[in-house]
């Protein structure tokens, strides 16, 4: 039955779109290697920057970020520090209330009522852009750490670029297991390929732990209007806006001292539901670009998946597919390789070809149950 009615057709479809992966995998390497690295040092009396960090319960994780914003090689009369407490129920509030009344840095505590909403995200860092003072507004998560020269690298490629919406990369820190590896692994994908995407000039990714954009910017393409009812995407979704108000502003910052972390998740119920909800985003895109790139990228590995039933129902020797196996994977490690090294993951180069046995599955699982549109953060039914 496969071989009468499938297979004639199947096979070379399946062919078509492998092939063309290993060689966008090959064009996503060539555009990272395109990207400028770092920009020279500017002066820094020409930004001011409103660090906005949405927390709910990080206790155990905002006192490390704020001593890492308080070690900035920044100048502390060019920056604040916005914390918006969104209803934590444990010691968030009063750790950050301790920490401002003695921090060399500017710290102040928003603090925002438990009321209901579909993107309780996107109403914190709202409510922060109305009180922030800085031109340049910056966003990163309650549980990241950076580095000294992260503001200043921020800084100096907005005043040497002049962009309208900075992307900056993310990692995880303190690997310390086999399924730590494979998620930084995957996560590198993530980052790597919105940083090509970038450097093309079609901004598809991004991650709000590390980002950066005009305050100005964010008002004439108002907002979140338009996708403030979406669970996700304060992120990317913003980019897309200002990228289609400002061609050609959105820019990578290609700076080790850029690189933001955070945890990988222990809990691997978490790790579904963020990967749920970053899943859900593709079917609101209002760009076709990045549209377009999420449907194929599915395809694609939807037909890595189909080949191995191909090749396990005889319906594909095993040479064709130990070719579409090569055409996949040698692309692909050669990239994330890539990515991981200016990560400062060198281990992590190990896990990939672990991860590639499941990227595919794990994309094809979250491209479908992402449809459902029930999601839960940190005790809060969303949808």
């Amino acid at each position: 039955m496969i071989n009468q009615y499938i297979t004639p057709w199947l096979v070379p479809a399946l062919w078509i779109l492998i092939v063309s992966y290993g060689i966008f995998t090959i064009l996503l390497y060539a555009l990272w290697q395109f990207l400028p690295s770092a920009a020279k040092k500017q002066s820094s009396t020409t930004n001011f920057l409103s660090v906005i960090i949405p927390v709910r319960n990080e206790q155990e994780n905002i006192e490390a970020l704020l001593n890492d914003l308080e070690k900035q090689n920044f100048p502390y009369e060019r920056f604040e520090v916005l914390v918006v407490d969104d209803g934590s129920t444990d010691q968030t509030a009063g750790i950050v209330r301790r920490l401002s009344m003695h921090s060399a840095c500017k710290i102040h505590l928003i603090s925002l009522t438990d009321a209901p909403t579909r993107s309780p995200k996107k109403r914190a860092i709202e409510t922060a852009i109305q009180q922030a003072k800085g031109n340049l507004i910056v966003t990163t998560d309650g549980d990241c750490r950076v580095k000294p020269n992260w503001l200043q690298a921020i800084s100096d490629c907005h005043i040497s670029t002049k962009a309208k919406l900075i992307s900056g990369p993310v990692t995880f820190f303190q690997e310390t297991s086999f399924t730590d590896h494979l998620q930084t692994v995957e996560f590198s994908s993530l980052i790597g390929s919105g940083a090509s995407a970038i450097s093309a000039g079609f901004p598809s990714l991004c991650n709000g732990a590390n980002l950066a954009y005009e305050k100005s910017a964010f008002f004439l393409v108002d907002g979140y209007d338009g996708v403030r009812h979406i669970a996700s995407g304060d992120d990317e979704f913003l980019m897309h806006k200002i990228s289609a108000a400002f061609p050609g502003k959105v820019k990578f910052l290609k700076n080790p001292e850029a690189i933001v972390s955070t945890k990988a998740h222990k809990d691997w119920s978490l790790f579904f539901k963020q990967r749920k909800r970053w899943a859900s985003k593709w079917k609101h895109y209002q760009s076709k670009t990045p549209l377009i790139l999420a449907l194929y990228v599915f395809a694609c590995n939807l037909s890595f998946i189909l080949s191995v039933i191909l090749l396990l129902s005889g319906s594909l020797d095993t040479n064709s597919f130990l070719i579409l196996l090569l055409i996949k994977c040698a692309p692909e490690w050669l990239f994330l390789g890539t990515i991981l090294q200016f990560l400062r993951k060198p281990v992590s180069i190990l896990f990939i070809p672990v991860t590639q046995i499941f990227y595919s599955i794990y994309v094809c699982f979250f491209g479908i149950i992402a449809q459902k549109p029930e999601y839960d953060w940190k005790g809060r039914q969303l949808s």
